[in-house]
């Protein structure tokens, strides 16, 4: 029998029980992939990471959700990141190795940030689905949608739904009885971001994402990172003026609020920031 420990997180966190959960384990080796499958349900947060050496960067990680394992995600990055720096002495300033490729994370008064592992503009695919009926399958009216829905990607691809106010965001209700009809993401994810630019003159959106569980239904994720760095990839492929800075607030439906900072430079680098808080220690005996 070997032990296996782990810390638990909450990311994109103001507050103790605020954020998203992650659960983290300091020493993957000896785990192989259905292990670490088995494990990431057995805790049932959207997201457990697992640590290895890395040839590359101050380690490698690799990220399982309850289904399936991830190339990239925003808060297990950030999580992961707080925990090498305890474990290898680093410094504020370290690298991740991720199966999307090598993301850069640093720590700055507090707040952890990454740099999204897109190169250049982000890739983007249109979505053919009528926009009435995307509206129809979130509880929506047409008219409450601000744009077309697409697909971006900077290193984990999402079904982005810009919608006209912050009064439609919080009145999102999908339809779980249609899942059948959900767009389905390169992984097979049915995912939606939902976001609107509240008050772009003072940099706020207030966003949701929503996606499919394992069996049916729809679950609400508190704070995603991916997708708020997919947001980035959204205001570049719109020729938003940069630098863009935005404060992105998720998770108030959930009552897991979360507070991500999103920065798009002129460098097109798109960067997603917030607090991380430890709040306890274990071990896994298998």
């Amino acid at each position: 029998m070997k032990s296996y420990a782990f810390r638990l997180l909450n990311v994109f966190a103001d507050a103790t029980f605020h954020g998203n959960p992650l659960c983290v384990f300091e020493d993957a080796n000896g785990l192989d992939e259905a292990t670490m499958q088995a494990l990431a349900l057995q805790f049932n947060l959207s997201e457990t990471t697992f640590i290895f050496p890395s040839e590359q960067a101050a380690a490698r990680v690799r990220i399982f959700t309850t289904g399936y394992e991830m190339p990239f995600a925003g808060h297990p990055t950030l999580g992961t990141a707080h925990v090498v720096r305890d474990l290898m002495n680093t410094g504020d300033r370290l690298t991740l190795e991720f199966k999307a490729g090598i993301v850069p994370v640093w720590a700055e008064d507090g707040r952890w940030t990454f740099t999204a592992p897109h190169v250049g503009m982000p890739r983007a695919r249109a979505e053919p689905l009528p926009q009435t009926e995307m509206a129809g399958l979130l509880g929506l009216r047409p008219d409450d949608l601000a744009g077309e829905p697409i697909w971006v990607d900077t290193g984990a691809d999402q079904l982005l739904i810009p919608v006209r106010t912050a009064e439609a965001v919080r009145r999102a209700a999908p339809d779980s009885t249609r899942l059948d009809r959900w767009p389905a993401s390169s992984l097979g994810r049915k995912t939606a971001y939902v976001f609107a630019l509240d008050a772009p003159t003072r940099g706020e959106v207030l966003s949701r994402y929503f996606f499919t569980k394992q069996g049916g239904g729809v679950e609400e994720d508190p704070g995603t990172g991916s997708a708020c760095a997919n947001l980035g990839g959204w205001l570049l492929l719109n020729a938003r003026p940069l630098p863009a800075s935005y404060h992105v607030s998720q998770g108030q439906a959930v009552g897991r609020p979360c507070q991500l900072h999103l920065r798009v430079n002129e460098a097109q680098e798109i960067q997603v920031g917030g607090r991380v808080i430890e709040l306890g220690r274990g071990t896994v005996n298998l």
